[in-house]
């Protein structure tokens, strides 16, 4: 959400250099959506995914000469009396990937594993690249994965993975990560599905790891017109939880060592709690 996926439409010079590869991220398989839900859940669930994935494969296409629908928004989004505070908060990155805080709570040192669940351009765009740490990025639109992995490659840069996935299902071993971020994504999703995407992000942590993530602000001005924004972009919000219900939820996995309202969102520094069998 946001400038951390505005970051979209700022990379039409860097994809057009010369050597840059075509799409290289295969198709989903056939049950790729299909890991958390049963009957009519699991088909809203893969819908919702699916949608998700497509506006942002829509975005990279975007970036490529149609411009930025960022700057062409409809009437009613415009109009609402509230969009200059979200014009402001999308100029002034004020709940981006690329705040210094994350990277102070974060702590990141040579030797660690940072994955970013939802990650969007941020190894391009916010200054993850630059990082000691070793990066995992994951997402699910299958044309970030592959400019991001054509941009490592003509730069000679190293990287963990970038892999094209969902985030409430990933192939990386327990306890695997040292610190990690999920910045812009929950908010696509309800409940469960933000439940069993905890889930997997306590598993690829270890014990004592540090982990920031954001959900909606939701009643702020700023978040109202988000939610407008993210509609018209084709992949609506559906966070359906309160702070105290989401928190409610975190408490079984993370510790909340602080949280800031940042605009549309309210982002969460954690640390992981592993004292029980979770994952019987």
């Amino acid at each position: 959400m946001l400038t951390s996926r505005i970051f979209y439409f700022i990379f039409i010079q860097i994809e057009n250099q010369p050597g840059f590869l075509g799409v290289i991220c295969p198709d989903f398989p056939a049950d790729f959506f299909c890991h958390y839900h049963t009957g009519g859940e699991e088909e809203r669930v893969e819908d919702q995914l699916e949608k998700v994935a497509a506006s942002y494969d829509r975005a990279i296409e975007a970036g490529r000469g149609a411009g930025n629908p960022y700057e062409n928004l409809p009437p009613h989004i415009k109009e609402h009396p509230h969009y200059h505070l979200w014009q402001k908060c999308a100029q002034g990155g004020a709940s981006d990937s690329a705040r210094g805080e994350i990277r102070g709570f974060l702590a990141p040192e040579r030797g660690m594993r940072f994955v970013d669940l939802g990650c969007c351009l941020n190894f391009m765009l916010a200054g993850y690249k630059d990082w000691p740490s070793l990066y995992y990025g994951v997402d699910i639109s299958a044309r970030t994965i592959d400019l991001l992995r054509s941009f490592a490659r003509k730069n000679s840069l190293v990287a963990g993975d970038f892999l094209c996935a969902s985030m409430h299902n990933t192939p990386y071993p327990d306890d695997f990560f040292d610190i990690g971020a999920c910045v812009g994504s929950l908010e696509y999703f309800e409940r469960d599905f933000v439940r069993q995407s905890l889930l997997e992000f306590h598993r690829i942590m270890r014990a004592d790891g540090r982990f920031v993530l954001d959900i909606p602000n939701v009643g702020s001005g700023e978040a109202q017109v988000a939610a407008l924004v993210e509609e018209y972009l084709g992949r609506p919000d559906k966070f359906d939880l309160n702070p105290g219900e989401f928190e409610s939820l975190l408490g079984d996995f993370f510790a909340v060592r602080k949280k800031e309202a940042c605009g549309a969102m309210i982002q969460y520094f954690l640390t992981v709690k592993k004292t029980g069998a979770l994952y019987v």
